[in-house]
């Protein structure tokens, strides 16, 4: 996917209501939900032990955990935004954050960006998203969110 240039305050504010961006889909693998296991120390078995997760639960597999789901956001923004000339950007927070869905591993995920706001900083803007990770195929989004994020030009 080609990026969507939003390279200043004028053209962020432009696109505020609007859908931005919806990603490239993106197929979680289990070595990728291992990494997350390593890195987080969050072992569980429904997340590490795919065998027992088919035996013993209704998911199928093993599923990915909801805070690597959560952290695809910035992956999938910064893939798919030209942010430009901003020399930083920054995590503000989450105001929502709901995990509506299971991902088993295999599964392919995307996001959509609607941007709500876009409000002044002292040398940038703080921006509020709407975020919606679907699962390819699903008839219900694995993940909704309010993402504060900002930048600075």
């Amino acid at each position: 996917m080609t990026p969507i240039p939003l390279h200043d305050p004028a053209s962020l504010r432009a696109r505020i209501g609007q859908e931005v961006v919806v990603t490239d889909w993106l197929e979680i693998t289990q070595e990728r939900v291992d990494a997350f296991a390593a890195a987080t120390d969050d072992h569980q078995w429904i997340h590490v032990d795919p065998a027992r997760a088919r035996a013993q639960t209704s998911f199928g597999n093993s599923i990915a955990h909801g805070f690597l789901t959560l952290s695809l956001l910035s992956k999938f923004i910064n893939e798919s935004i030209d942010f430009g000339a901003s020399r930083m950007g920054l995590n503000y927070g989450l105001n929502r954050v709901r995990f509506t869905d299971p991902v088993p591993v295999g599964a392919r995920l995307r996001g959509r960006f609607v941007l709500d706001a876009v409000d002044d900083l002292e040398g940038g803007v703080q921006m509020a998203w709407r975020v919606t990770v679907e699962r390819d195929g699903a008839s219900k989004p694995c993940l909704v969110a309010e993402w504060l994020t900002r930048r600075y030009f």
